[in-house]
């Protein structure tokens, strides 16, 4: 028999969205028959969120420090502007997700939520406890999951490896492929692993955890959607100055959906370069502002980490001021442009925006478990909002450029 048509390959190279929707589908029908199946079953859930929590300090560690060190330096093309529109996009996501949590507060259920918890009393003591984390010793922040200092030591670590002789740089280079491609497999076994936690939260909560999902679900979708069709078309129409609906839509057709079932920013990289040469954009600029936006800008994943984070806070009777939600905003913003290239990526680095309202790593792993039982849309939509902008954005600035020169 052919290895290629073998159940274990086909399984092993199947449609994960469809294994994560029979997975839930198994969980919830286990812990509806059978509650104490349900509870040997939490095994494979405790397995696959302590195999996240064993991973994702060193996938921010070296991602980010990978990323600043190979970064080249760019010939003369308009990728400053865009660039800009590129943060300043994700910041604005990060916002308005901030607004649509604060009319819509969302309630999770967490198992022993309140373990481990210190709420902040202001910003004053945030910052106070943001600081001191900065200056963290590397090691202790990668083996307690303190991942401000895991995000402080990376990029320190890039910039200094900037001056490093080629070969050294490709080491690290290297080393974030092979993350990338543990992240991998470890996201394969993940309908093993939401099968694991969907029967054993089901089994002890009941129910009364889909309504929760539910509402969740719907306010990450109404935050990229109001991205998507309000907020990206102003920025656009304030750069180009005339109707942003037609590049918009052209974008969200020939890219967001192709993106929406691929669930990776860097495989829609021939998709939207493809598109760029379209819209007769410039190659120098497009050639570059492509792969880069598949990086840096992460509105649909600065939209995940905000939510979910303030979901937690919320669900922890968390109260947050308005300088603290500015505060999350910036770091959801800086976090989400570390994000991995992988699916889920986003969801490893709801801890990083956690820690600053003095959350558990433990806790802030169930949140990131919860983001994984509606990934199968969230991770999806998020793609899409993400790789879309990237030559929304693109062309509204060469299309500004043009215009100035002209």
């Amino acid at each position: 028999m052919n290895k290629n048509d073998s159940f274990f390959y086909r399984i092993a190279n199947g449609n994960l969205v469809l294994q994560i929707l029979v997975g839930i589908i198994a969980g919830v029908a286990l812990a509806t028959w059978s509650p104490e199946g349900a509870a040997h079953a939490s095994i494979l859930g405790d397995l696959f969120v302590g195999a996240l929590k064993a991973i994702a300090p060193l996938l921010v560690f070296i991602l980010v420090a990978a990323s600043i060190a190979n970064h080249k330096q760019n010939s003369k093309t308009a990728m400053r502007p865009i660039v800009i529109l590129y943060l300043f996009g994700t910041f604005t996501a990060a916002l308005t997700a901030v607004a649509m949590s604060f009319l819509f507060p969302t309630d999770l259920v967490l198992i022993n939520a309140a373990t481990g918890t210190t709420p902040p009393q202001g910003i004053s003591e945030v910052l106070h406890t943001l600081l001191f984390k900065l200056v963290d010793n590397p090691v202790n922040a990668l083996l307690t999951g303190n991942y401000i200092g895991i995000l402080t030591w990376g990029v320190g670590l890039g910039f200094a490896l900037a001056q490093a002789s080629q070969s050294t740089k490709q080491v690290f280079a290297d080393m974030s492929h092979s993350i990338s491609q543990m992240v991998r497999f470890i996201i394969r076994l993940a309908p093993l692993g939401i099968f694991g936690l969907v029967s054993a939260t089901f089994a002890q909560t009941g129910f009364s955890a889909l309504a929760g999902y539910a509402h969740l679900l719907a306010v990450l979708l109404g935050v990229m959607a109001i991205m998507a069709l309000v907020v990206n078309p102003l920025i656009v129409f304030a750069k180009i100055r005339r109707n942003p609906y037609p590049l918009v839509f052209q974008c969200l057709r020939e890219s967001g959906i192709t993106a929406f079932f691929t669930r990776s920013s860097a495989a829609n990289i021939p998709v939207n370069m493809a598109l760029c040469s379209k819209l007769k954009l410039h190659e120098d600029t497009y050639s570059v502002s492509i792969p880069l936006g598949a990086t840096i800008n992460m509105g649909g994943a600065a939209i995940t980490i905000t939510v979910l984070t303030l979901a937690a806070v919320h669900t922890l009777g968390i109260q947050v001021d308005i300088f603290t939600a500015l505060l999350l905003s910036v770091v959801a913003a800086v976090s989400a442009c570390g994000a991995s290239g992988v699916a889920g990526g986003s969801l490893l680095l709801i801890p990083l925006a956690c820690s600053l309202f003095g959350i558990s790593n433990d806790v802030a792993m169930q949140v990131v478990a919860v983001g994984f039982i509606i990934g199968v849309i969230q991770d999806a939509a998020e793609t899409a909002l993400n790789s879309s902008t990237d030559v929304v954005f693109t062309a509204a600035a060469c299309e500004a450029l043009e215009r100035q020169q002209g």
